[in-house]
């Protein structure tokens, strides 16, 4: 299945490079365009996770009166995700669905001489892209793992702030960006370059859509 992904996304990133003739910059095209192709998933994913975060105050309420009952909580607390039309697991079904596109999207990054090129075109390829010599190997100066954990610790932060009291989420916001970081020194930086593009693109657009949730929050408090 994964193959089945992966072939059409190596033959659109050679369409791109063919078109541009620079190997970084055909990440970066095929970065945009690879987002706004999710872009209904991602979104649907965000607005659940706005509307959690929108009934976060209501539902801290409900912990804090039924916090000697939790059968009566859990009671109560479906009774407001009914009330309000919000489904708590809303945000994982999209991310379930993008789950094998990025399985592939990894593949093809990770293996381009396999998806993209073949061999001996990608041996001749300019494969050198700012202070990076070679985006077939790791960044030997660290900028791009370090770049990964940080925006994959901040879009983490954003997303997670919808979900607060959630200590298994929490911890996640920690564990995955340090496994991320790990990954990007250990593969290659085009696929860490793939990474940090998807990040900021993702934190952009997280920002303007919880902006307004964080305004309702505020004027509560």
């Amino acid at each position: 299945m994964i193959n089945a992904i992966a072939t059409p996304f190596g033959l659109f990133l050679r369409y791109i490079y063919d078109f541009v003739n620079n190997y970084g910059w055909s990440i970066v095209i095929f970065t945009i365009i690879v987002k706004i192709l999710l872009l209904p998933l991602t979104l649907k994913q965000s607005q659940s996770m706005k509307k959690m975060q929108e009934l976060n105050p209501k539902l801290k309420e409900i912990q804090k009166k039924y916090a000697k009952d939790k059968q009566k909580m859990n009671e109560k607390t479906m009774e407001l995700y009914k009330k309000e039309n919000v489904n708590p697991a809303g945000g994982c079904l999209p991310l379930l669905i993008q789950f094998p596109v990025l399985i592939a999207l990894f593949q093809v990054l990770r293996e381009p001489q396999k998806y993209v090129f073949t061999p001996e075109v990608y041996a001749t390829v300019e494969k050198s892209f700012f202070w990076l010599k070679d985006l077939g190997s790791p960044d030997s100066l660290y900028i791009l793992p370090v770049l990964a954990a940080a925006t994959t610790y901040y879009q983490s932060k954003m997303m997670n702030n919808a979900n607060a009291q959630n200590p298994t989420q929490n911890t996640m916001t920690i564990v995955m960006p340090l496994m991320i970081g790990w990954f990007a020194l250990k593969f290659p930086s085009g696929l860490a370059l793939y990474w940090v593009l998807s990040n900021l693109f993702q934190i952009v657009q997280q920002y303007f859509i919880m902006r307004p949730a964080k305004a309702v929050k505020e004027e509560s408090n």
